[in-house]
């Protein structure tokens, strides 16, 4: 209780400080004069409430940037958000069993070590909370201490690998997931999500077993590419791309209704745009990752001619460290950069440079970042971590400028998997580079946060400005993968809208014709005018 009554004091008197007597408008101002004036103090009353939660300290400052205007977290993978409360209450719903020594979810019958996961329901024994909060851990980062030959890296995928902790839920759950994060999302003034998901491809991984993988293939010959492409869907690899985008579009439709979206009892979480990026496992033998791969632009290419709303691009995960993710590397990158050229409408992140030094050999630093991009033609890149291991890593930053390629930004998780925080993160080379950069959660249920946590760590480790936080978020909806052009008329500078509509401040009440027909036209524009309208609902407030 103290605490809350020290946040909201120091709240109060920082919106005091930002609240100054305002002087009359004078009578031969015209209102067009006066609106942007009045725009300018709003915001700069914002910036002074802002410096004074920096001030007053970090609980202060979430206080303060929980309802700041966020846009787009961009990298999130969908499983790794949900919290594992979620999880165990899903457990017990589906009649589940929880391994009280391997701390996963497993088929009935519940005995021995498998007790009923609905003994966590209700009154609890103490013995059954212990239980519990040891699941809990099991399936996040909390109360996580390494210990010898036991990172964080290593607890962090746990989760995950080699078999998801939480296996054998019905997905008639995912909805609830999508929901949970949208909820999530609204509740801090978030308006677009891409959530990474990975869909089955049991089938086509088993065609391009019965097809084999050869010589030319591994030198990633484009030739050879293209002969393996065609006997792969010869073989039927199309057959799956009906259920991947039925998966999506039933979690959206699961989500919906949850929500209640359409009647007037619909939460804030209708409000929340997501997409979603096909996710491909890259810890495996070349011919399935090729396979999968292929599946998944594939199913982004038929989402994208339906205009579905669903499918808007593609990813890689798994360990970027693990041996086959080494391995394969650079062979993986020729494989995107091929499937690209035959698909070159479906959006392209890759998770790249999550690696630090002692993770792997200092020659496995020298070119993830660059190759993912000259090779993959990534658009976005994941984490970015070791980019000051690249080879000639001043002109790598550089040209990840001049492409205007940004880099998803993700600290916590970056801290936990790899040791890497404050000074010895590249989030401050990149800004100084002008290499665009947007916060993102990552796993923010495996991570026990929340984007607005990544907020309040990058304003206080990096003394960013109020003025550098909007741009975090303007950048992250400029590279969201949204059909359409841009709000803006240059790549990357919020100062001038698109020719259409010129002379109007984004984010108004009102809009030419001409603007007006250039954002029912375009999306991502339509999604960026809605950023520049939360924030100056925000920025009014002081």
């Amino acid at each position: 209780m103290q605490t809350s009554i020290r946040i909201f004091a120091a709240l109060a008197l920082a919106f005091a400080a930002a609240s100054p007597a305002q002087k009359p408008a004078s009578g031969g101002q015209s209102s067009s004069t006066v609106r942007p004036r009045a725009r300018q103090g709003a915001e700069a009353a914002a910036a002074r409430a802002y410096r004074a939660a920096v001030k007053a300290g970090p609980e202060t400052l979430r206080a303060f940037l929980v309802q700041f205007p966020k846009g787009a977290d961009l990298h999130i993978h969908l499983s790794g958000a949900v919290y594992a409360e979620t999880f165990i209450r899903e457990a017990a719903e589906d009649g589940l069993c929880a391994d009280t020594v391997e701390l996963r979810f497993a088929k009935p019958p519940c005995q021995g070590k498998l007790i009923p996961a609905d003994a966590f329901t209700g009154d609890m024994s103490g013995a059954n909370q212990e239980i519990y909060d040891r699941l809990i851990d099991a399936f996040s980062m909390r109360s996580f201490v390494p210990v010898n030959e036991f990172s964080g890296h290593d607890q962090f995928f746990s989760v995950f690998l080699p078999i998801a902790r939480f296996n054998g839920l019905k997905e008639s759950h995912i909805g609830e997931w999508v929901d949970e994060v949208a909820s999530r999302a609204a509740s801090q003034n978030e308006q677009y999500l891409e959530l990474m998901q990975t869909p089955s491809f049991g089938h086509a991984a088993q065609i391009a077993h019965d097809i084999g993988w050869n010589t030319e293939l591994g030198r990633g010959d484009a030739a050879a590419f293209a002969q393996f492409r065609r006997e792969l869907l010869d073989h039927g690899l199309r057959d799956e791309i009906a259920a991947d985008r039925t998966d999506v579009r039933m979690a959206e439709d699961g989500r919906k209704k949850l929500e209640r979206c359409g009647t007037p009892q619909a939460t804030p979480a209708c409000r929340v745009q997501v997409r979603y990026l096909y996710q491909v496992l890259r810890d495996f033998p070349p011919e399935q990752v090729f396979a999968q791969t292929l599946l998944g632009f594939e199913t982004v290419q038929a989402s994208l001619d339906a205009r579905d709303d669903t499918w808007v691009g593609i990813n890689f995960v798994m360990p970027e460290d693990w041996y086959i993710s080494m391995r394969d590397y650079t062979l993986q990158m020729k494989i995107v950069g091929y499937l690209h050229s035959v698909y070159p409408k479906v959006h392209i992140s890759l998770h790249a440079g999550e690696l630090a030094l002692g993770l792997v050999p200092p020659e496995g630093l020298r070119f993830h970042v660059r190759q993912a991009v000259e090779l993959g033609n990534a658009e976005r890149i994941g984490h970015g971590v070791d980019v000051m291991y690249e080879d000639n890593a001043q002109n790598l930053l550089k040209e990840l400028a001049q492409k205007h390629i940004m880099i998803e930004i993700n600290l916590s998780s970056n801290e936990e998997i790899l040791g890497v925080k404050g000074a010895e993160h590249p989030f401050p080379v990149y800004l100084a580079a002008k290499v665009p950069v947007a916060l993102s959660t990552d796993d923010e249920g495996v991570s026990r946060i929340d984007l607005t946590h990544e907020y309040v760590r990058a304003a206080l480790d990096y003394n960013l400005s109020y003025a550098d936080l909007k741009k975090l978020a303007r950048t992250g909806m400029e590279h969201d993968f949204l059909p359409g052009a841009s709000l803006w008329a240059r790549p990357d500078d919020f100062t001038l809208p698109n020719s259409a509509c010129k002379g109007e401040t984004p984010g108004g009440e009102e809009h030419t014709l001409a603007c007006k027909k250039f954002l029912d036209e375009n999306e991502k524009a339509a999604a960026q005018w809605e950023l520049e309208r939360r924030f100056r609902a925000f920025e009014a407030k002081f």
